[in-house]
């Protein structure tokens, strides 16, 4: 004997013929994949006819106009920062470089990474899971071109990401969100996520103003796909052209600058170094 109860005895299942929560029980197609994972923000093109989120990031204009400005990125390589879930990254892709290395630190925008990159058939961009400023301090590469929308105003340390970034591409879009005293007056409610304290940080000895902003607990929702750390700092507009231009992209372009942006003011730019720069 070995001293076995009855009370000891747990009913491990309801029924053998149970099926377990981790399966899915219905015919393999793209969109059990999607509903896997919660939080979609992103939509796939309509000819796919399938269901996720609502923005139709997989024909940006804002990245039209970047890969129009830039030239052909056929044969290039390319570094996409926070590439959220593949959309810029399947734009990216239909115009075929040689490789895109796709950086994303939201463990979950990540997964719904790898799950558009199966659908869409994204096959020259590598999705990693990590931290951009550790990726561009430890690699060598140097990046014909870098897209990064959305996410210098998520960042703790947005000067010293422009500053990683210029000793490892040759040309940057970005498209951010910014401040600017005069677009937003006392009073504005766009200044309701800010603290009130301003810093000012050297980057390179250069003095730049960092406004302080936090999320306010919206990361607890599954679609968040906002920066690391809850305590993030916005940039002025004057200070991030002013970091560019140090770090030598001589060459600046900005398009759809918006000062009524709902989210604050915001706009795009591509900046290129100089021949004999790079």
């Amino acid at each position: 004997m070995l001293g076995f109860s009855k009370r000891s005895q747990k009913k491990v299942s309801k029924s053998p013929l149970e099926t377990f929560d981790q399966y899915e029980q219905g015919r393999p197609t793209h969109q059990n994949a999607i509903d896997a994972l919660q939080g979609w923000n992103c939509a796939f093109p309509p000819e796919f006819g399938l269901n996720a989120g609502k923005l139709p990031l997989y024909a940006d204009d804002r990245i039209d106009w970047a890969m129009r400005t830039f030239g052909s990125i056929e044969g290039k390589t390319v570094l996409e920062v926070g590439p959220l879930e593949g959309m810029h990254t399947h734009m990216l892709n239909g115009q075929r470089p040689a490789r895109i290395d796709a950086i994303e630190a939201n463990r979950l925008c990540f997964l719904r990474c790898l799950v558009s990159k199966q659908i869409l058939n994204i096959d020259t961009a590598t999705f990693m899971l990590g931290d951009i400023q550790a990726w561009l301090t430890e690699r060598e590469d140097v990046y014909d071109f870098t897209l990064a929308s959305g996410v210098l105003y998520h960042m703790a340390e947005p000067g010293e990401f422009l500053r990683l970034l210029s000793k490892r591409s040759n040309a940057v879009f970005i498209w951010t969100h910014f401040v600017l005293e005069d677009a937003m007056p006392e009073g504005d409610v766009r200044w309701l996520p800010f603290s009130g304290k301003v810093e000012t940080r050297l980057i390179d000895d250069i003095p730049v103003r960092y406004y302080e902003r936090s999320y306010h607990h919206a990361n607890a929702n599954a679609s968040f796909c906002g920066g690391m750390k809850d305590r993030h700092f916005w940039m002025h507009r004057d200070d991030i052209l002013l970091l560019l231009r140090a770090f030598g992209f001589d060459d600046i372009t900005i398009r759809d600058e918006n000062l009524s942006h709902p989210g604050g003011p915001s706009f795009s730019l591509l900046a290129r170094k100089a021949p004999g720069d790079t």
